[in-house]
């Protein structure tokens, strides 16, 4: 495999890209929404009528529920057209109902816009895709600047897809008819963009390269969540003291209990920012929390017993550690004074990447796995024979999940940056 040059950017001149045509409902309408179980099976029976791969899509309601789940999966495919399903109002018999639908989405390659955030809440409904194209993922190893929907529809299709209500609360019901539309819009051009930018991948030699990927993002299981979770909280680095640290640990836990008991998103139970200011302030009382910021307003008033008690948690229990224990390098910030020569290594490869990340016009981010290089370059012991270099950093790569197009391309400049100086 020959890693195709680009002397140029990927991108037209904004002058040379025409105004694109706005494309402002489906061309064949919206189509109703499939509720009920008599509706989902025809919507199936319509599917199975049609031919070749289906875009598919689907729409959650973040920052609105604490769960990750698809409050809407919309479904296109050529001869059939585009279905709208509720895959949530049917209780505990969701999968039983969307099963066969499930079934016709499990005979050919589904077509999706950034599949990451969508695959799993499509797998919690027993939809699974037997074969996958990702245009965000293709735009981003075409080389393209803008890679979301809307970008590469005006660029590759010349149409003009609306803003719309991707951040609205998709449990609402009943939907808008508005949204329906929008959200119908989101798969009508799927198909046509998948060939397209198929056949820009094709002309620069990166065809190979895009199935690895959609194969690996396919099969992908993403590893368990971090542990200490609440360490994410938002302004956390503000807190140094060890007895607030375990106040934003113990709010921060009452708090996602409260919210995945309600299927509330977190923030919407209690703001980051109030979690911070209590942890600082460490409140006794129901007039001292009550003077805090958010906590004055009636329904943190209500609840002020189950903060405080949150607080007086926090000061009888153990404080927690100021940093949380990791199996990994630190922070690069930290590698100059901890071990430079591991410094040193990393900014040979970031910027050996850099290069070649402009030469085949692919973010660096996707050549290689950053935290693959960190750990690469933290635990680098180079062997005495330059000719196991490159073997060596192929193991490391192939072990942490790199890919055969990746390994190709970057164990050869990978090798360069950590190979030692000679000594005089």
């Amino acid at each position: 495999m020959t890693a195709p040059d680009s002397d140029s950017d990927p991108d037209s001149s904004p002058e040379s890209v025409p105004e694109p045509v706005p494309l402002t409902a489906p061309a064949d309408g919206v189509p109703e929404l499939s509720v009920t179980r008599y509706d989902i099976a025809s919507a199936a029976e319509l599917l199975a009528g049609g031919t070749g791969p289906f875009a598919v899509d689907a729409e959650r309601a973040s920052g609105f529920k604490y769960s990750n789940r698809a409050y809407l999966i919309q479904i296109r495919r050529a001869g059939a057209g585009t279905v709208l399903i509720d895959p949530v109002s049917h209780g505990g018999d969701s999968l039983e109902v969307l099963r066969p639908v499930a079934d016709v989405l499990g005979t050919d390659e589904w077509i999706l816009h950034a599949a990451d955030q969508d695959l799993p809440c499509l797998a919690e409904v027993g939809m699974r895709p037997p074969a996958l194209y990702d245009t965000e993922l293709a735009g981003r190893l075409a080389g393209f600047e803008r890679v979301n929907l809307a970008a590469m529809v005006a660029r590759l299709l010349g149409l003009g897809l609306a803003k719309g209500h991707g951040a609205a609360d998709w449990s609402k019901r009943p939907l808008p008819a508005e949204w329906l539309n929008y959200a119908a819009l989101d798969v009508e051009v799927l198909i046509e963009l998948r060939a397209a930018v198929a056949g820009v991948l094709d002309e620069q030699g990166k065809s190979d390269w895009a199935a690895q990927e959609f194969d690996h993002l396919r099969n992908y299981e993403a590893a368990p969540t971090r542990r200490d979770r609440w360490r994410r909280t938002s302004g956390i680095h503000k807190v140094r003291n060890p007895r607030a640290l375990a106040a934003v640990r113990e709010l921060w836990t009452v708090r996602d209990e409260i919210a995945r008991r309600r299927d509330i998103a977190p923030g919407r139970i209690l703001p980051d920012t109030a979690i911070i200011s209590a942890a600082q302030a460490d409140p006794k009382t129901v007039e001292e929390l009550t003077k805090l910021p958010v906590f004055s307003g009636p329904k943190q008033r209500r609840n002020a017993g189950v903060w405080l008690e949150a607080l007086r948690t926090a000061r009888e229990n153990p404080a927690p550690p100021a940093n949380e224990p990791t199996n990994g390098p630190p922070p690069p910030v930290r590698w100059s004074k901890r071990k430079p020569e591991a410094a040193a290594r990393l900014e040979a490869a970031r910027a050996a990447l850099s290069v070649l990340s402009e030469r085949v016009t692919v973010p660096t981010e996707n050549l290689v796995s950053p935290d693959l290089v960190r750990r690469l370059c933290w635990d680098w012991h180079s062997p005495a024979n330059p000719d196991e270099i490159a073997p060596a950093i192929d193991e490391f790569l192939r072990d942490g999940g790199a890919r055969p197009w990746q390994r190709e391309l970057t164990v050869p400049v990978l090798a360069t940056a950590l190979t030692p100086a000679p000594t005089a």
